[in-house]
């Protein structure tokens, strides 16, 4: 008989606690969809605003003996911070309120972890869990429940419960030694799959690379389909595409880009995330434009892109050409909020992708970017010269065209970005007569 192991679901309570300065929790509505997302059934929400933090139980005796008691109260079993602790904080506060207690990048990596199909998806998360794991594993002892084997929620079959899928049933025996010997193996495989994507992405360097970024959820994959027809995966819940999809995507005048989606960002992402992903998000390192896409129909988009923008600044994006594209325009509710955002943003382009409205201006923007600044030119080749000539018509324009002598003067307007692929072809002689910038 074939027998179906599965996560239970967990009754959770969320625990925000900020410091003087940080931004607070918005009633933990990004905490509560993690919690979801990861299985979790929230039964209460707990905020307190802190001084200072504890060094032994985060929020002080007092909380945490009242959390003690909403825990009794509420039967929960699982207590999740919206706050980064301290392995002995973890265990000091599980001790008093007799429940397991995650934090916020705990959370995180084990949605990872469910969320992970592709080999290599599955190695760089099981390399951020150990990484995460390795200074806690003295409290791991004491409520890890069995895991279904190595791979743990990546496999199927899993059980164990929020923050516990990832590495697996290694967890239960491993010591430090063979965590080290594991994270060295991990670091070595992915480096060999990083090697092999960054001599892919290399290859593309001829073609204009566009990258598709933004907040997890905001319906970047959706864009992806709806551009390329390239049928990724969409799901309506944070984290759905952790593998980057490349795709062509064809412009007018035949010219062809490469637009590609990535992991989705959020706040205060786990760095051990940021560098376990590291070769996927090379596709925005190497980029020659960033999709910024945002869900303006989100009461928090900017604080979303504030996010992001943090996010690409951590993986060297920062000075990137970066295209803010208002998404899910449709679904808008307060047109304030989007005069608002364009008050702060006037180049970003408002689309729907479900629907398709505001795509023809995002094609036209990029057409922009990609020719680059407008030149003036005047090229003479020999008239049996066709492929220069389709060229032009294909990536310019050509404004004068005169034979004499056995050649062909042409004067056309191009895109500076288009120079290198006109000088392969080889004309008899090339000159530039103007240099004017893109509008």
């Amino acid at each position: 008989m074939n027998e179906t192991l599965g996560v239970r679901k967990e009754r959770a309570i969320l625990v925000g606690a900020p410091l003087p300065g940080q931004r607070d929790n918005d009633d933990l509505k990004e905490l509560t969809a993690l919690a979801e997302t990861a299985g979790a059934i929230i039964v209460d929400r707990f905020q307190q605003k802190l001084h200072k933090i504890n060094p032994s139980l985060y929020i002080g005796k007092g909380k945490t003996e009242e959390l003690a008691e909403r825990v009794k109260r509420f039967k929960a079993d699982l207590v999740i911070f919206d706050n980064d602790l301290l392995p002995r904080q973890i265990r000091d506060i599980e001790e008093l309120i007799k429940a397991k207690v995650i934090d916020r990048s705990e959370l995180i990596l084990d949605i990872f972890a469910t969320g992970a199909k592709t080999t290599q998806a599955k190695l760089q998360v099981e390399l951020a869990q150990l990484e995460y794991t390795f200074p806690r594993l003295a409290r791991m002892w004491s409520h890890l429940d069995t895991l279904a084997g190595a791979g743990g929620a990546t496999a199927a079959g899993a059980v164990g419960g929020i923050g516990t899928r990832g590495p697996g049933e290694q967890q239960l025996e491993i010591d430090r030694r063979l965590v080290s010997k594991r994270i060295v193996e991990l670091k070595r495989d992915l480096e060999e799959l990083d090697n092999r994507k960054i001599r892919e992405i290399d290859g593309r360097k001829k073609l204009f690379q566009i990258c598709i970024v933004g907040y997890t959820n905001v319906g970047k994959s959706t864009l992806l389909n709806t551009l390329t027809d390239a049928g990724a995966f969409v799901e309506d819940r944070l984290f759905a595409t952790l593998d980057t999809r490349t795709r062509k995507w064809q412009l007018d005048g035949g010219a062809a880009v490469l637009i590609s989606d990535t992991v989705g960002f959020i706040r205060n992402l786990p760095h051990q995330l940021v560098e376990s992903f590291k070769a996927t998000l090379e596709e925005a390192i190497n980029a020659d434009l960033l999709f910024h896409v945002v869900d303006v129909s989100s009461p928090d988009a900017l604080k979303q892109i504030d996010s992001v923008n943090k996010v690409l600044a951590e993986i060297g994006c920062k000075e990137k050409q970066i295209l803010l594209v208002l998404n899910k325009i449709d679904i808008l509710n307060a047109v304030s909020s989007l005069e608002f955002i364009q008050t702060i943003y006037p180049s970003a382009i408002c689309i729907s992708a479900k629907t398709g409205y505001g795509l023809d201006r995002l094609h036209n923007a990029v057409a922009q970017k990609y020719k680059g600044s407008v030149l003036h030119i005047k090229i003479v080749i020999s008239p049996a010269d066709g492929k220069i000539q389709s060229f032009l018509r294909a990536y310019g324009m050509i404004i004068n065209e005169q034979y004499t002598e056995g050649k062909v003067v042409i004067e056309a307007h191009l895109g500076q970005n288009q120079l290198v692929d006109l000088k392969r072809l080889r004309p008899l002689s090339l000159e530039i007569i103007t240099h004017n910038n893109a509008s």
